[in-house]
């Protein structure tokens, strides 16, 4: 009899051990973390149009010198350095009514020396609409002259990736009025740049003449 018990003992503890390591392999199993899949890349978004039509312009008659008078941005070297700002001067030429680009010289100090930055806009179907193009199409820069009378101001729109900067010109330092300057501000307002934003720009000691060692070719940040 004390056998059979025996036998009995032996058998249960047996199925002991082996509930307890089916257990324990089931629930290593469940534990287990499962491979996680890689994320999917984002498709990639194109900058939306956030500046406002252009009008209906002549840019025969948007060619000559224009002085910056303010600026409207969230550009980082401004918010940084805008209170030294220096007086810069716009010249537009266009060497003939058909040509499709439109050369642009701008002037202003660097290290207390005048520099010379050359550009070219291409213009585009739609009147008033200028582009400048960067290294890869993603960093194109859209120009749109949003209003202009030709003979006193010129109020442009410049749209990269989707951030706008706003520039207000005047043919000369001097003969723009109040309320012309107070529009731009709330055009610039409509932009989300309040006055925190706005860096007007000195109206005097404009460059002249520049060395050639001066003269460089690039697309400014703002």
């Amino acid at each position: 009899m004390a056998g059979v018990w025996r036998c009995m003992l032996a058998v249960v503890a047996l199925m002991c051990v082996c509930l307890w390591d089916s257990t324990e392999a089931v629930g290593g199993a469940v534990s287990r973390p499962r491979p996680q899949r890689r994320p999917r890349k984002k498709p990639k978004v194109e900058p939306i149009d956030v500046t406002p039509a252009a009008q209906n312009v002549d840019i025969q008659q948007m060619t000559g010198t224009w002085y910056l008078l303010n600026t409207a941005s969230k550009c980082s070297y401004l918010i940084n350095h805008g209170t030294k700002v220096e007086p810069t001067v716009m010249t537009l030429t266009r060497s003939s009514p058909t040509d499709e680009t439109l050369s642009v010289s701008t002037k202003t100090r660097h290290n207390h020396q005048c520099w010379e930055i050359l550009q070219v806009y291409d213009l585009t179907p739609t009147p008033g609409k200028l582009t400048l193009k960067g290294t890869r199409p993603e960093l194109n820069t859209e120009i749109v002259i949003g209003e202009t009378d030709y003979t006193s101001y010129a109020i442009m729109y410049y749209q990269k990736r989707g951030k706008i900067t706003m520039k207000l010109y005047g043919r000369s330092t001097d003969n723009l009025s109040e309320p012309m300057l107070t529009k731009f501000e709330q055009l610039a307002e409509k932009q989300g740049l309040g006055l925190a934003y706005l860096f007007p720009f000195p109206t005097y000691s404009h460059c002249g003449d520049v060395d050639q060692d001066h003269v460089i070719n690039c697309v400014p940040t703002c």
